[in-house]
C-alpha cells in the first residue's frame, strides 16, 4: 500500500507540475521523486502523469486522484494545527459536569483564574444534580464531574476530595424574634422546612441526620436546585440548610440569620470525579491541576 509520503510527493508535484519544482519544494532530489511516483503509478497500476517536454500533467484517472488526496492532505493539516493549538492552549473546549454548591465553591473560582491565562479556551458546563451529573460523566457527555457528597460511586470512576464544608441552618428574618438561641432538632422539627426533592444525596443526608434524633424530615417545600432554597428562606417560606461559605453575603446584609442547633450538621465534600482510562485533553489536564492546587490552597 503507497504511504503518505508518497501521496504528499504526488500533490506536491500535481500542483508544480514539475518533478524538478516538487524536488526542490521538498527539500529532495529530482531522481528520488520521479522514482517515489513511478512505485505509485506501479502500486495503483495506472499512469497518473502525462510526461511531456512541456513538463507534466495528470492523466484524467490522476486527476480524480488528486480531488481526493487534496481534501485527506487538507484534513490532515486542519487536524495538526487543531493539535497544536491545544497544545500550546490556544484554542480547545471542556466540558464539565457540576452541581450548584461545587459550581460555586470550587469551579467558579477556579475557572476565573484558568480563562484569565488561556482566554481562547472554551467551556462549557453543564449545571445538574449530583446523580445527573455522574451520568453524563459515565456517558461521556463530559469530561469530568464537580459535585458534592454524598453520593453513589459507579464502576470505573475515581473520586477525588476537592474542599470540606458544613452547611449551616438559614431563616429569614419573620423568625428573628422566636429562634435567638440553641434549639434542639425536636424543637426546630415544628418549623416549616425548606430542602432538595426526594432522590437526592442532599435530601437523604438529612432525613438521616434527623433519624439519628429519632425524628422524620418531612420539608414543607421543595427546591429544584440549592439556589432556590436562600431566596425561600429571605422571604420567610421556611428553613433551610445551606452552605456556610455562600450564606456569608445574606448574613451580613441581614436578610438571613443562622439558627444554632445542638446537633452540628454533618461535614461534606465537594469532590472532582474522573472516569478510569479515560483520555482527557491537554485544556482539561489543565483545569483538573488547577482545581487540585486550589484545593491544596484551601486546606
Amino acid at each position: 500500500m503507497a504511504t503518505l509520503d508518497y501521496y504528499r510527493i504526488f500533490y506536491c508535484v500535481a500542483e508544480c507540475k514539475s518533478f524538478t519544482k516538487a524536488a526542490e519544494l521538498l527539500n529532495n532530489s529530482q531522481p528520488n521523486i520521479t522514482r517515489c511516483m513511478n512505485n505509485l503509478e506501479n502500486e495503483l497500476g495506472v499512469r497518473l502523469f502525462e510526461r511531456t517536454h512541456r513538463g507534466i500533467t495528470l492523466t484524467r484517472i490522476g486527476q480524480r486522484l488528486y480531488e481526493h488526496v487534496a481534501v485527506a492532505l487538507e484534513q490532515f493539516d486542519i487536524g495538526e494545527a487543531e493539535i497544536r493549538e491545544e497544545q500550546n492552549m490556544t484554542s480547545g473546549l471542556i466540558s464539565i459536569g457540576a452541581s450548584e454548591i461545587a459550581l460555586h465553591m470550587t469551579l467558579l473560582p477556579a475557572l476565573q483564574r484558568f480563562l484569565e491565562e488561556y482566554p481562547k479556551i472554551r467551556i462549557r458546563i453543564t449545571n445538574d444534580p449530583s446523580p445527573e451529573a455522574m451520568e453524563a460523566l459515565d456517558d461521556g457527555v463530559v469530561d469530568f464531574a464537580v459535585i458534592t457528597t454524598p453520593f453513589g460511586m459507579k464502576r470505573g470512576m475515581v473520586s477525588i476530595p476537592l474542599v470540606s464544608f458544613h452547611e449551616i441552618l438559614l431563616a429569614g428574618n419573620a423568625y428573628r424574634g422566636k429562634l435567638n438561641r440553641v434549639h434542639s432538632l425536636r424543637e426546630l422539627a415544628e418549623y416549616p422546612f425548606i430542602s432538595l426533592g426526594s432522590g437526592t444525596g442532599t435530601r437523604d443526608l438529612y432525613v438521616q441526620y434527623f433519624m439519628n434524633s429519632g425524628l422524620t424530615f418531612t420539608p414543607d417545600l421543595e427546591a429544584s436546585t440549592t439556589d432556590q432554597i436562600l431566596p425561600m428562606v429571605e422571604y420567610g417560606l421556611g428553613l433551610g440548610f445551606y452552605p456556610e461559605e455562600l450564606a456569608r453575603d445574606a448574613i451580613r446584609e441581614g436578610k438571613a440569620f443562622r439558627v444554632y442547633t445542638d446537633e452540628p450538621s454533618p461535614e461534606r465534600q465537594v469532590c472532582l470525579l474522573l472516569k478510569k482510562n479515560r483520555k482527557l485533553g491537554t485544556a482539561s489536564e489543565k483545569l483538573i491541576a488547577q482545581l487540585k492546587a486550589q484545593s491544596g490552597e484551601t486546606r
